[in-house]
């Protein structure tokens, strides 16, 4: 019983780690008629980085390290309520006899 909680607290951990490491590091290309963009993060936008405007291309990058912190602190966060929720006692909330 013990090794198959070892197996599900490892694994949950692994694959929330993969979706923090996805979710912060994975862009998406907003491409509006005068403003090419990419956003980076989730569930708060920590970068962005600018390929082109009207006036024409562009190569800048604008970086919120408060947003940066406030979705590190989100998943984080996330990952431990979801490990203690794992560790709850199974019969965590019944009635005793």
């Amino acid at each position: 019983m013990k090794m198959v909680q070892n197996r599900v607290v490892v694994s949950f951990t692994v694959v929330w780690s993969v979706a923090t490491v996805l979710a912060l590091t994975l862009g998406i290309r907003l491409n509006w008629p005068d403003y090419d963009h990419v956003n980076y993060g989730f569930p708060m936008v920590w970068g962005t980085h600018v390929l082109s405007t009207i006036q024409g291309p562009v190569d800048i990058w604008k970086v919120d390290v408060f947003a940066l912190l406030v979705d590190l602190v989100f998943w984080s966060g996330s990952l431990v309520t979801g490990l203690l929720f794992l560790q709850l006692p199974k019969d965590y909330g019944s009635r005793p006899a």
